[in-house]
């Protein structure tokens, strides 16, 4: 069996209020996701257990070091899933609204790129 890559997608996501990186990596993801049918699997590829997929979760943002990477790995619906983070994204200026948390007037940008792997 070989691994080939089967899609990858991108996503973008935002947290506009309460700069928490783990919830703008969270939406990243399922920008991706949200952007992919992956009707080859089962059409093309004729699996029947989508838990043997591998999907690998690249998330870029500011302050890696602070993503729950298990959080992230539930956005993927199927397989076998990956996640890192690594320094990227942006910091841009909000507006602080105190219900959302003190101090809170950054938007915290994240980028995510999912690779779907099969094995052939």
């Amino acid at each position: 069996m070989v691994r080939k890559r089967f899609v990858v997608e991108l996503g973008t996501g935002a947290d506009l209020h309460g700069e928490n990186v783990t919830d703008a990596c969270c939406k990243a993801v399922k920008d991706a996701i949200s952007r992919s049918c992956l009707c080859g699997l089962l059409e093309i590829l004729e699996l029947s257990n989508f838990e043997d997929v591998e999907i690998d979760i690249l998330v870029a943002c500011p302050k890696p070091e602070e993503v729950d990477l298990e959080k992230v790995k539930a956005q993927a619906p199927i397989g076998k899933r990956t996640a890192r983070a690594v320094a990227g994204g942006m910091v841009t200026q909000g507006i602080c609204v105190p219900r959302f948390g003190p101090e809170c007037d950054r938007i915290m940008v994240a980028n995510a790129s999912i690779t779907v792997w099969v094995n052939q």
